[in-house]
């Protein structure tokens, strides 16, 4: 079965088109480096003919609103447009936990704009939201720093390992489609500052991290339950020690 991953040479894509690879499928990585852009059109034609599922994991360059809402809505209209050409039977989606839950979030305004996009559209669809991955802990940091303190919500969440998030797109692209947006979080639960200074004192980055129930994440105002998953999420195995162990051994 050809297989189409949209952003299939990112941190995901490349995990889920090896896993796919290993399963017999043809599969294309598509991005700009392949000569494929959904922002633009170009190449969509071509590399979606004879595809009975396309994956997009792409994400936006940029998380400022301006740019993450034109890139998403630019590219899910043509996206759509050219799986609904080329006769695909199943598109698939990454999307985020919460993203209907932070309004003052551009980011997650533009990943509802995508959501809605693919539900008003023809072509059968599942769509996977996800916590934060564990690869993110240091561009979470980054965004929340001020000089050399980092400073962040308190609030709850429940991050993954990208691994196991795809592993369950890999499982997704083999079933039909459920026309229904399902949820993916990690098997623990903890404070979003204690999250980050974890990440950060594997690495060796003496940064102080400082629990503030004020401060702003990426923009928006965390309630407790805003960056975790509904009723009945799948449950990734991986635990963070273990990825921070794992990361700390390949370093």
């Amino acid at each position: 079965m050809k297989i189409v991953v949209i952003g299939g040479a990112g941190l995901i894509g490349s995990n889920v088109v090896s896993r796919l690879r290993q399963k017999g499928h043809e599969v294309v990585a598509a991005s700009t480096k392949t000569g494929v852009n959904t922002v633009t059109g170009e190449g969509l034609i071509d590399v979606l003919a004879g595809a009975r599922v396309v994956i997009d994991v792409a994400g936006s360059p940029s998380f400022e609103e301006r740019a993450a809402l034109e890139v998403f809505t630019a590219s899910g209209r043509n996206l759509l447009s050219a799986e609904a050409s080329a006769s695909v039977r199943h598109h698939i989606a990454l999307s985020v936990v919460g993203a209907d839950r932070l309004p003052q979030s551009g980011h997650c305004r533009a990943k509802l704009i995508q959501e809605d996009l693919i539900k008003a559209a023809a072509i059968p669809y599942t769509i996977l939201r996800s916590t934060q991955f564990f690869e993110f802990a240091g561009d979470i940091a980054q965004s929340a720093s001020n000089g050399q303190v980092v400073r962040l919500p308190v609030g709850p969440i429940q991050p993954v390992s990208s691994d196991d998030v795809s592993a369950l797109l890999t499982r997704i692209a083999g079933i039909a489609p459920t026309r229904m947006t399902i949820e993916i979080g990690g098997p623990e639960l903890m404070a979003l500052d204690v999250f980050v200074r974890r990440f950060l004192e594997s690495k060796g980055d003496r940064r102080p991290v400082v629990g503030d129930p004020h401060a702003p994440y990426f923009g928006a105002t965390l309630d407790d339950g805003a960056l975790l998953p509904g009723r009945n999420p799948y449950v990734g195995s991986v635990r963070f020690g273990e990825w921070l162990s794992r990361a700390r051994a390949a370093a």
